[in-house]
């Protein structure tokens, strides 16, 4: 296949998948709270392909050939218009300029991660026994002091380095999965992965790790080709199932060196009691 070839079906399928979004954002949102009139039995959920055309004051057969993946070359201006119309967030903004194959607003492209660093160690283990981890955009894990060991209940010394990533993890490890029992992670993980791979379509690395998680899961895969929603990282309070201590629950905190590099730690706090008295008697008990 020649490169022109390769270069025809990376473009169409990037078409599909901004059609494939666009829908997803239409069907979405409440038509009753945009204000639009009640007129007729609405046949499917959301908005009507005329409602978001009128909505972005572009036309409506234009709209429909954009959603049905199409080649039309939207305006950013446009693009931005279709965007407000579908209530879009700034990730999920960006998310269609990069589709359409525009330079979003703000860029978020970022160097590469850099080499873990005596520095970096030391702060991990200066944090204990508060778990933490380095983690690159595509949920790599890089680094990690014990306490993160002990609250997984993963050696990470001993395991492959191309298995030590979150969401390959939480799709093949019983034991990371049990202690992560909320059944929405598996969704925000497919919103979180296709947010940062919007930045690198076409990278061999990152399509072998989607083709990775495919091969482990079928329900990511399914979800992956069904759902479009894109989400970025964020602190939360998430709750652990832990065979030793219990039921707990965590503040979990992103943050990111300077210069920013894409790569992020993730610092786990406790909320309450409950969690510090289980990170205690982890850090005692050692497991």
């Amino acid at each position: 296949m020649s490169d022109r070839e390769t270069s025809e079906i990376l473009q169409n399928d990037t078409r599909k998948q901004l059609g494939a979004f666009l829908r997803a954002r239409r069907e979405s949102l409440d038509p009753q709270r945009l204000g639009m009139p009640r007129s007729g039995r609405r046949r499917t959920p959301g908005l009507r392909r005329e409602e978001v055309a009128m909505l972005a004051d572009v036309g409506v057969t234009w709209y429909t050939w954009l959603e049905q993946g199409r080649d039309v070359n939207p305006s950013p201006v446009v693009l931005n218009a279709i965007a407000a119309a579908l209530q879009c967030s700034p990730l999920e903004t960006r998310h269609l300029f990069v589709l359409a194959g525009l330079t979003p607003q703000e860029s978020f492209q970022q160097p590469p991660c850099e080499r873990i660093n005596a520095g970096t160690r030391r702060i991990l283990d200066s944090l204990m026994p508060q778990p933490a981890s380095i983690q690159k955009p595509n949920f790599d894990i890089v680094a990690w002091n014990d306490s993160f060991c002990r609250l997984m209940g993963i050696d990470f010394s001993a395991m492959p380095e191309a298995d030590r990533n979150c969401i390959y993890l939480y799709l093949t490890h019983p034991g990371w999965r049990s202690r992560l029992g909320d059944q929405n992670i598996l969704c925000n993980y497919v919103s979180y992965f296709r947010a940062a791979m919007v930045d690198h379509r076409g990278d061999a690395a990152w399509e072998n790790k989607l083709a990775r998680f495919f091969a482990a899961s079928s329900e990511f895969e399914a979800m992956w080709h069904q759902r479009h929603e894109v989400r970025g990282v964020e602190n939360q309070i998430k709750n652990f199932t832990h065979p030793q201590v219990g039921c707990f629950s965590l503040q979990q905190m992103y943050w990111y060196s300077a210069p920013r590099n894409g790569a992020r730690l993730l610092v786990y706090l406790p909320v309450d009691e409950v969690g510090e008295k289980a990170l205690a008697r982890l850090d005692a008990e050692g497991g």
